[in-house]
């Protein structure tokens, strides 16, 4: 398969204070990494902050990004205080339903703030041991790719070199709950 030669392993951008994490995932050998919390510190919290879109509808805590920045210091120092102490808790997402173009609805959870903040933290902290195993061509839910990128990928793959089949496959029956499996109580 010439289009999987693409790039096996690139690297990956990591922040500057997780380079010694990613250096040691990427060692060969079966790496066993614990109490990586203390990676999660305030400015891994600002660097999380930063990446939030201004525009998200707030969650069940109805905290807008705007909000949050008129106390963004003492409030990401709060946040720490709480996540290494034990005292932070995520609260409940918000269920909220956005039309679909066929007339039907698609549901969304809307987390609070701080958790989206304390989730793209710690993201940041697994993608920086986990990248390293992932192949070039792998572009699902990874930073810097999307779906568009894939396609380009493809697309360039397959004008350039030669291909004997391309495999269509749609795996949504595949994912959505069977009439034929009783669901769980």
């Amino acid at each position: 398969m010439p289009a999987l030669r693409l790039a096996l392993r690139r690297p990956v951008r990591v922040p500057f204070q997780l380079l010694r994490v990613n250096a040691v995932a990427r060692r060969p050998g079966q790496t066993r990494f614990t109490a990586l919390l203390h990676h999660v510190d305030v400015e891994a919290l600002r660097r999380a902050f930063k990446r939030q879109r201004r525009a998200a509808r707030p969650g069940v805590d109805r905290v807008t990004v705007d909000e949050y920045e008129q106390n963004l210091e003492e409030n990401l120092q709060r946040l720490h205080v709480r996540v290494h102490s034990g005292q932070y808790w995520p609260k409940p997402v918000l269920r909220t339903y956005i039309p679909k173009a066929d007339g039907g609805k698609r549901g969304l959870g809307l987390p609070a703030l701080e958790d989206k903040i304390v989730q793209s933290a710690v993201a940041e902290v697994q993608n920086a041991i986990y990248e390293a195993d992932f192949y070039g061509f792998s572009y699902g839910f990874r930073p810097g790719r999307s779906p568009h990128k894939a396609l380009s990928s493809l697309d360039k793959a397959v004008m350039t070199q030669r291909v004997n089949w391309v495999l269509d496959l749609d795996i949504r029956t595949f994912l959505e709950p069977s009439s034929q499996c009783p669901r769980a109580a």
